[in-house]
């Protein structure tokens, strides 16, 4: 069974310059505001507002105390995308995606409860205040 994907258009995200680091020192690709931590509910949006060059994403590893797993993955558009859970504290409120030949990313995960305001520093932050809808470029 697919799980359908949300319109793009309606996930929030928000993307910063990829640096190409990697490593410790790595900062962070973007930030991501999922409307709940059900992550067979909010992956499908997410994957379908990706940039294209991302490629296809096939692993995601988020903080296992805070997101809702089931199983060790799922099928996203006839593509099955590997979900695992962690409770090493470099995961904390990150997400990370991975894409064979392609790269790595990460995406601060700001909680889902937070006010707009919240959300909108967070965001900032995250992508050093030059960040980019991804659905605009």
């Amino acid at each position: 069974m697919t799980v359908p994907s949300r319109p793009a258009s309606s996930v929030r995200l928000r993307l910063g310059e990829y640096s190409g680091a990697s490593g410790p020192a790595r900062s962070l690709d973007g930030a991501w505001w999922p409307r709940s931590y059900d992550l067979t509910a909010e992956l499908p949006g997410l994957l379908a507002a990706l940039p294209h060059r991302w490629g296809h994403i096939t692993s995601v590893l988020v903080n296992g105390g805070m997101w809702s797993l089931s199983g060790d993955g799922m099928l996203i558009d006839d593509q099955w995308v590997h979900a695992r859970g962690t409770d090493s504290a470099r995961a904390g409120h990150t997400v990370c995606l991975l894409s064979p030949g392609q790269g790595r990313w990460d995406l601060l995960v700001v909680p889902p409860a937070a006010t707009d305001a919240e959300a909108e520093r967070l965001m900032d932050t995250a992508t050093g205040g030059s960040g980019t809808d991804p659905a605009q470029s």
